[in-house]
Protein backbone atom coordinates (compact mmCIF):
# COMPACT_ATOMS: atom_id res chain seq x y z
CA UNK A 1 0.00 0.00 0.00
CA UNK A 2 1.22 3.23 -0.92
CA UNK A 3 2.16 5.50 1.98
CA UNK A 4 2.10 9.43 2.02
CA UNK A 5 2.99 12.36 4.85
CA UNK A 6 2.16 15.61 3.66
CA UNK A 7 4.56 18.08 5.82
CA UNK A 8 1.13 20.76 6.27
CA UNK A 9 0.99 24.54 6.42
CA UNK A 10 0.24 26.06 9.44
CA UNK A 11 -2.84 28.26 8.74
CA UNK A 12 -6.13 26.78 8.42
CA UNK A 13 -7.33 28.51 5.44
CA UNK A 14 -3.80 27.01 3.72
CA UNK A 15 -5.04 23.59 5.33
CA UNK A 16 -8.42 23.90 3.17
CA UNK A 17 -6.45 24.62 -0.25
CA UNK A 18 -4.45 21.66 0.51
CA UNK A 19 -7.66 19.37 0.25
CA UNK A 20 -7.14 19.13 -3.97
CA UNK A 21 -4.04 18.27 -3.77
CA UNK A 22 -5.26 15.40 -1.05
CA UNK A 23 -7.53 14.45 -3.62
CA UNK A 24 -5.35 14.31 -6.61
CA UNK A 25 -2.99 11.78 -4.56
CA UNK A 26 -6.46 9.56 -4.09
CA UNK A 27 -7.03 9.94 -7.81
CA UNK A 28 -3.43 8.79 -8.84
CA UNK A 29 -2.59 6.69 -5.98
CA UNK A 30 -5.63 4.69 -5.26
CA UNK A 31 -5.93 3.18 -1.90
CA UNK A 32 -2.93 4.96 -0.95
CA UNK A 33 -2.90 6.43 3.24
CA UNK A 34 -2.11 9.99 3.42
CA UNK A 35 -0.44 11.24 6.95
CA UNK A 36 -0.17 14.79 7.80
CA UNK A 37 1.97 16.70 9.74
CA UNK A 38 0.51 19.97 11.15
CA UNK A 39 0.06 22.46 14.14
CA UNK A 40 -2.54 21.48 16.50
CA UNK A 41 -4.83 24.08 15.79
CA UNK A 42 -5.44 22.56 12.34
CA UNK A 43 -5.89 19.11 13.63
CA UNK A 44 -10.02 19.85 13.61
CA UNK A 45 -9.89 20.69 10.08
CA UNK A 46 -8.13 18.05 8.75
CA UNK A 47 -9.97 15.23 10.69
CA UNK A 48 -13.09 16.62 8.82
CA UNK A 49 -11.03 15.65 5.31
CA UNK A 50 -11.92 12.15 4.28
CA UNK A 51 -8.67 11.73 2.30
CA UNK A 52 -6.34 12.31 5.71
CA UNK A 53 -5.85 8.83 7.07
CA UNK A 54 -4.21 10.42 10.54
CA UNK A 55 -2.91 13.58 11.97
CA UNK A 56 0.36 13.91 13.59
CA UNK A 57 0.65 16.78 15.35
CA UNK A 58 4.04 18.89 14.80
CA UNK A 59 4.96 19.64 18.20
CA UNK A 60 7.10 22.16 17.01
CA UNK A 61 6.42 26.10 17.87
CA UNK A 62 6.04 28.08 15.02
CA UNK A 63 9.56 29.70 13.88
CA UNK A 64 11.46 27.02 16.19
CA UNK A 65 14.33 25.27 14.37
CA UNK A 66 14.83 22.79 17.40
CA UNK A 67 17.03 20.13 14.65
CA UNK A 68 17.81 17.63 18.17
CA UNK A 69 13.50 17.17 18.23
CA UNK A 70 12.54 17.14 14.26
CA UNK A 71 15.76 13.98 14.41
CA UNK A 72 13.71 12.42 17.37
CA UNK A 73 10.64 12.84 15.27
CA UNK A 74 11.83 11.69 12.38
CA UNK A 75 13.47 8.61 13.71
CA UNK A 76 10.10 7.33 15.45
CA UNK A 77 8.17 8.16 11.87
CA UNK A 78 11.04 5.40 10.24
CA UNK A 79 8.57 2.90 11.69
CA UNK A 80 5.41 3.82 9.26
CA UNK A 81 7.06 3.50 6.30
CA UNK A 82 6.07 6.13 3.68
CA UNK A 83 6.61 5.82 0.32
CA UNK A 84 6.62 9.85 -0.38
CA UNK A 85 6.88 12.83 1.67
CA UNK A 86 5.16 16.43 0.07
CA UNK A 87 6.59 19.43 2.15
CA UNK A 88 4.19 22.57 1.26
CA UNK A 89 6.17 25.47 3.49
CA UNK A 90 9.44 26.42 2.07
CA UNK A 91 11.36 26.27 4.44
CA UNK A 92 14.33 24.59 5.83
CA UNK A 93 13.36 23.29 8.96
CA UNK A 94 10.03 21.92 7.34
CA UNK A 95 12.20 19.32 4.71
CA UNK A 96 14.35 18.07 8.54
CA UNK A 97 11.62 15.63 9.91
CA UNK A 98 11.35 13.20 6.09
CA UNK A 99 14.51 13.42 5.28
CA UNK A 100 15.86 12.25 9.39
CA UNK A 101 12.74 9.51 8.70
CA UNK A 102 14.40 8.15 5.88
CA UNK A 103 11.85 8.56 3.32
CA UNK A 104 12.71 7.40 0.07
CA UNK A 105 11.71 10.33 -2.34
CA UNK A 106 10.72 13.53 -0.48
CA UNK A 107 9.09 16.63 -2.91
CA UNK A 108 8.62 19.93 -2.90
CA UNK A 109 9.88 23.65 -3.84
CA UNK A 110 12.92 25.05 -3.92
CA UNK A 111 12.60 26.92 -0.91
CA UNK A 112 15.41 28.50 1.47
CA UNK A 113 18.52 25.50 1.35
CA UNK A 114 16.58 22.58 0.64
CA UNK A 115 18.98 20.93 -2.00
CA UNK A 116 19.53 17.22 -0.01
CA UNK A 117 17.49 17.61 2.19
CA UNK A 118 14.69 17.21 -0.47
CA UNK A 119 15.54 15.00 -3.40
CA UNK A 120 12.55 16.14 -5.47
CA UNK A 121 13.15 19.47 -5.24
CA UNK A 122 11.18 21.55 -8.46
CA UNK A 123 11.29 25.03 -9.06
CA UNK A 124 8.41 27.49 -9.10
CA UNK A 125 6.97 28.96 -11.90
CA UNK A 126 4.97 31.73 -10.71
CA UNK A 127 3.34 32.44 -13.79
CA UNK A 128 1.91 28.83 -14.88
CA UNK A 129 1.02 28.45 -10.74
CA UNK A 130 -0.15 32.23 -9.84
CA UNK A 131 -2.86 30.57 -7.28
CA UNK A 132 -1.83 28.84 -3.90
CA UNK A 133 -3.76 26.39 -4.55
CA UNK A 134 -2.28 25.44 -7.83
CA UNK A 135 0.96 25.36 -6.75
CA UNK A 136 -0.20 22.74 -3.67
CA UNK A 137 -1.89 20.42 -6.18
CA UNK A 138 1.38 20.20 -8.45
CA UNK A 139 3.19 18.72 -6.20
CA UNK A 140 0.93 15.87 -6.27
CA UNK A 141 1.75 14.85 -9.98
CA UNK A 142 4.78 13.30 -11.44
CA UNK A 143 8.05 15.69 -11.53
CA UNK A 144 7.41 16.25 -14.84
CA UNK A 145 3.27 16.40 -15.03
CA UNK A 146 1.16 19.00 -14.83
CA UNK A 147 -2.32 19.87 -13.10
CA UNK A 148 -5.67 18.69 -13.80
CA UNK A 149 -7.41 22.23 -15.24
CA UNK A 150 -9.82 22.76 -13.58
CA UNK A 151 -8.96 21.32 -10.29
CA UNK A 152 -11.47 20.35 -7.74
CA UNK A 153 -12.56 23.06 -5.33
CA UNK A 154 -12.62 22.14 -1.54
CA UNK A 155 -15.17 20.74 -0.29
CA UNK A 156 -16.59 20.25 3.57
CA UNK A 157 -19.91 18.65 4.61
CA UNK A 158 -21.65 19.21 7.77
CA UNK A 159 -23.78 16.17 8.93
CA UNK A 160 -27.45 17.02 10.72
CA UNK A 161 -26.16 15.36 13.80
CA UNK A 162 -23.09 17.64 14.36
CA UNK A 163 -25.08 20.47 13.16
CA UNK A 164 -27.92 20.14 16.06
CA UNK A 165 -25.68 19.20 18.65
CA UNK A 166 -23.31 22.71 17.89
CA UNK A 167 -26.54 24.30 18.32
CA UNK A 168 -27.75 22.90 21.33
CA UNK A 169 -24.43 23.30 23.00
CA UNK A 170 -24.28 27.24 22.52
CA UNK A 171 -27.89 28.02 22.66
CA UNK A 172 -28.56 29.11 18.96
CA UNK A 173 -31.62 28.22 17.33
CA UNK A 174 -32.97 28.90 13.29
CA UNK A 175 -35.72 30.86 14.24
CA UNK A 176 -34.27 33.85 11.77
CA UNK A 177 -32.30 33.24 8.84
CA UNK A 178 -28.75 33.56 10.13
CA UNK A 179 -25.92 35.79 8.77
CA UNK A 180 -22.54 34.97 10.21
CA UNK A 181 -19.70 37.53 10.58
CA UNK A 182 -15.73 36.37 10.73
CA UNK A 183 -14.35 40.20 11.27
CA UNK A 184 -10.71 38.23 12.48
CA UNK A 185 -7.85 37.82 10.33
CA UNK A 186 -4.90 35.66 11.95
CA UNK A 187 -2.07 37.96 9.81
CA UNK A 188 -2.54 41.21 11.02
CA UNK A 189 -4.93 44.16 10.77
CA UNK A 190 -4.52 45.80 7.55
CA UNK A 191 -7.13 42.48 6.28
CA UNK A 192 -9.70 43.40 8.52
CA UNK A 193 -12.65 45.89 7.57
CA UNK A 194 -13.16 48.43 10.05
CA UNK A 195 -15.36 47.63 13.14
CA UNK A 196 -17.44 50.48 12.73
CA UNK A 197 -18.41 48.69 9.34
CA UNK A 198 -19.32 45.56 10.83
CA UNK A 199 -21.36 46.92 13.17
CA UNK A 200 -23.30 48.84 10.59
CA UNK A 201 -24.09 46.02 8.37
CA UNK A 202 -24.99 44.10 11.35
CA UNK A 203 -27.83 46.62 11.65
CA UNK A 204 -29.20 46.89 8.84
CA UNK A 205 -29.45 42.71 8.96
CA UNK A 206 -31.00 42.68 11.79
CA UNK A 207 -33.27 45.21 10.14
CA UNK A 208 -33.47 42.92 7.61
CA UNK A 209 -34.54 39.80 10.04
CA UNK A 210 -31.32 38.31 9.96
CA UNK A 211 -29.97 37.10 12.97
CA UNK A 212 -26.20 37.57 13.48
CA UNK A 213 -23.49 35.58 14.64
CA UNK A 214 -19.99 36.54 15.39
CA UNK A 215 -17.03 33.71 15.40
CA UNK A 216 -13.30 33.62 15.33
CA UNK A 217 -10.69 32.80 17.75
CA UNK A 218 -10.37 34.24 20.75
CA UNK A 219 -8.28 37.34 19.62
CA UNK A 220 -11.06 38.15 17.81
CA UNK A 221 -13.13 38.33 20.89
CA UNK A 222 -12.60 41.88 21.75
CA UNK A 223 -13.36 42.54 18.28
CA UNK A 224 -16.38 41.32 18.36
CA UNK A 225 -17.70 42.97 21.57
CA UNK A 226 -17.18 46.19 20.40
CA UNK A 227 -19.02 44.78 17.16
CA UNK A 228 -21.70 44.11 20.02
CA UNK A 229 -21.66 47.25 21.98
CA UNK A 230 -21.65 49.67 18.49
CA UNK A 231 -25.50 49.55 18.59
CA UNK A 232 -26.17 45.52 17.97
CA UNK A 233 -27.24 43.91 21.39
CA UNK A 234 -28.85 41.15 19.81
CA UNK A 235 -25.78 39.73 17.79
CA UNK A 236 -24.32 37.22 19.47
CA UNK A 237 -20.60 36.90 20.01
CA UNK A 238 -19.30 33.67 19.46
CA UNK A 239 -15.54 34.26 19.56
CA UNK A 240 -13.38 32.20 21.46
CA UNK A 241 -16.76 29.96 22.34
CA UNK A 242 -15.99 27.46 19.46
CA UNK A 243 -13.51 24.82 18.33
CA UNK A 244 -13.04 24.52 14.32
CA UNK A 245 -15.52 21.83 14.23
CA UNK A 246 -18.10 24.03 15.75
CA UNK A 247 -17.14 27.12 13.61
CA UNK A 248 -17.53 24.46 10.36
CA UNK A 249 -21.07 23.94 11.71
CA UNK A 250 -22.26 27.15 12.79
CA UNK A 251 -21.09 28.19 8.71
CA UNK A 252 -22.94 25.34 7.45
CA UNK A 253 -26.03 27.26 8.47
CA UNK A 254 -25.26 30.70 7.32
CA UNK A 255 -27.56 32.03 4.59
CA UNK A 256 -24.87 34.85 4.09
CA UNK A 257 -21.17 34.89 5.47
CA UNK A 258 -19.39 37.96 5.61
CA UNK A 259 -15.28 37.79 6.11
CA UNK A 260 -11.89 39.51 5.60
CA UNK A 261 -9.27 37.07 4.05
CA UNK A 262 -9.29 34.47 6.70
CA UNK A 263 -9.08 31.06 7.47
CA UNK A 264 -13.00 30.98 8.24
CA UNK A 265 -13.33 32.34 4.81
CA UNK A 266 -11.86 29.65 3.21
CA UNK A 267 -14.09 26.97 5.22
CA UNK A 268 -17.24 29.03 4.35
CA UNK A 269 -16.40 28.15 0.69
CA UNK A 270 -15.59 24.87 1.41
CA UNK A 271 -19.24 24.68 2.47
CA UNK A 272 -20.55 26.79 -0.71
CA UNK A 273 -22.04 29.43 1.44
CA UNK A 274 -23.50 32.45 0.36
CA UNK A 275 -20.73 35.18 1.11
CA UNK A 276 -18.95 38.39 0.76
CA UNK A 277 -15.48 38.11 1.03
CA UNK A 278 -13.28 41.79 2.05
CA UNK A 279 -10.09 41.74 0.44
CA UNK A 280 -7.58 44.97 1.57
CA UNK A 281 -3.84 43.92 1.61
CA UNK A 282 -3.94 40.72 0.19
CA UNK A 283 -5.05 39.31 -3.02
CA UNK A 284 -7.78 37.31 -4.54
CA UNK A 285 -5.66 36.50 -7.42
CA UNK A 286 -3.81 34.29 -5.36
CA UNK A 287 -6.14 32.64 -2.27
CA UNK A 288 -9.33 33.69 -3.16
CA UNK A 289 -12.47 31.80 -1.82
CA UNK A 290 -12.73 28.52 -4.09
CA UNK A 291 -16.62 28.90 -4.49
CA UNK A 292 -19.23 30.18 -7.21
CA UNK A 293 -21.18 30.91 -3.94
CA UNK A 294 -18.67 33.92 -2.90
CA UNK A 295 -18.64 37.19 -4.15
CA UNK A 296 -14.84 39.13 -3.85
CA UNK A 297 -15.23 42.50 -2.83
CA UNK A 298 -12.12 44.65 -3.05
CA UNK A 299 -11.43 48.24 -4.21
CA UNK A 300 -8.26 48.52 -6.55
CA UNK A 301 -6.62 50.98 -5.90
CA UNK A 302 -2.82 51.27 -6.78
CA UNK A 303 -1.05 50.66 -3.12
CA UNK A 304 -3.38 47.27 -2.89
CA UNK A 305 -2.32 44.34 -2.46
CA UNK A 306 0.97 45.10 -0.18
CA UNK A 307 0.82 42.02 1.44
CA UNK A 308 1.71 43.96 4.66
CA UNK A 309 0.38 43.07 8.16
CA UNK A 310 -0.09 46.99 8.36
CA UNK A 311 -0.79 49.56 6.28
CA UNK A 312 2.48 50.93 5.34
CA UNK A 313 0.89 54.12 4.38
CA UNK A 314 -0.82 54.85 7.46
CA UNK A 315 -3.97 55.66 5.59
CA UNK A 316 -5.74 51.68 5.23
CA UNK A 317 -7.56 52.72 1.89
CA UNK A 318 -8.03 49.69 0.71
CA UNK A 319 -10.52 49.07 3.58
CA UNK A 320 -11.60 52.32 4.68
CA UNK A 321 -12.82 53.52 1.42
CA UNK A 322 -14.65 49.93 1.36
CA UNK A 323 -17.67 51.54 2.82
CA UNK A 324 -20.83 49.61 4.19
CA UNK A 325 -22.83 51.27 1.85
CA UNK A 326 -20.40 49.68 -1.13
CA UNK A 327 -20.92 46.27 1.10
CA UNK A 328 -24.61 46.72 1.73
CA UNK A 329 -25.01 46.78 -2.09
CA UNK A 330 -23.74 43.42 -2.80
CA UNK A 331 -25.29 41.74 -0.10
CA UNK A 332 -29.17 43.34 -1.23
CA UNK A 333 -27.90 41.19 -4.37
CA UNK A 334 -26.94 38.15 -2.34
CA UNK A 335 -30.32 38.22 0.27
CA UNK A 336 -32.45 38.80 -2.93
Amino acid sequence: MHKILVIGPSWVGDCMLMQPMLMRLKQRHPGCLIDVLAPSWTAGLLHALPEVNQVIVNPFPHGALNIKGRYRLGVELRAAQYDQAIVLPNSLKSALVPFFARIPLRTGFIGEMRYGWLNDARKLDKRVLPLMVERFAQLAEARDGSIPRPLANPKLSVSTGQRDATLQKLGLSLDQPVAVFCPGAEYGPAKRWPVAYFAETAQRLHAAGYAVWLIGSNKDREVAENIVALGNPTARNLCGSTDLNDAIALLSVARLVISNDSGLMHLAAALDRPMLALFGSSSPQFTPPLSAAATVVKLDIACSPCFKRECPLGHFNCMNHLTPDRVWERIEQVIR
